[in-house]
């Protein structure tokens, strides 16, 4: 039996069934990753000096008091980032006969990561390292040093003066970089080494005799040069332990 023309036109006509309602999609939850991911995001794109706990917030698609169930300050963010960019660092099995080598090396690394990342050497100074990553490299750099027959307190605070000059190194070298891509926020205080140059050599003699014979040598050497240097001196007053 043919079917009802009028049955087939009713149903192509009529309103489709209320399908079932989709369950909404479970969000990621907040984990110490992800936040270590988001505030590595901001920084990045943006500098270190954006990241804050809202703007990290904001990049996880949260509010910022989801993000205090792992964290309490920022402090804490800063924490966070040193250790990730840390557990990227190669330690070597320390040699009594390459420590400077080694030590030069590993100092490298960590510059390396800081300027990767604008500004986030700033997120190193002035913290007392917890983060297990952190205190990792921290052990390496101090068995590298006693390595080298250190005596222990001595490691410990060239440690520490180094770790400071890197840091130091590299926000000032982020700095430069930013200025140089934002002339609104300080390129005219960026000079090339020529500029430089005819500036020192510009000067009154009288006044500035030392600085205008010797501007050459002045601004000479490039920053990894310098950076070497800062550190070789640091190396060459240390002494092994006698005995």
């Amino acid at each position: 039996m043919p079917a009802d023309p009028r049955r087939l036109r009713a149903a192509r006509h009529a309103q489709p069934a209320a399908a079932a309602p989709r369950s909404a999609p479970r969000r990621k939850p907040i984990t110490v990753e992800r936040i270590t991911d988001a505030a590595l995001e901001v920084v990045a794109a943006e500098g270190y000096d954006a990241l804050t706990i809202r703007r990290v917030a904001a990049v996880l698609g949260t509010g910022p008091s989801s993000l205090y169930a792992h964290i309490d300050t920022k402090n804490d963010i800063d924490d966070l980032l040193i250790g990730r960019l840390y557990s990227q660092v190669v330690l070597p099995e320390p040699d009594p006969g390459a420590w400077r080598e080694q030590l030069l090396g590993v100092y490298a690394q960590i510059r390396d990561l800081y300027l990767k990342y604008p500004g986030v050497s700033r997120a190193a100074l002035a913290m007392v390292p917890t983060h297990l990553e952190t205190l990792r490299v921290g052990e390496g750099i101090l068995a590298i040093l006693l390595a080298g027959g250190i005596e222990p307190r001595t490691a410990g605070w060239v440690r520490d003066a180094m770790s400071l000059y890197v840091g130091a190194f590299a926000l000032e070298q982020s700095l430069v970089r930013q200025r140089r891509r934002h002339p609104d926020q300080g390129q005219e205080w960026v000079l090339g080494n020529e500029e430089l140059l005819d500036r020192f050599t510009a000067l009154p003699a009288e006044e500035f005799p030392q600085t205008r014979r010797h501007a050459a040598e002045l601004i000479s050497g490039t920053a990894d040069d310098r950076f070497e240097f800062a550190l070789g001196r640091l190396m060459d007053n240390l002494r092994p332990a006698s005995g």
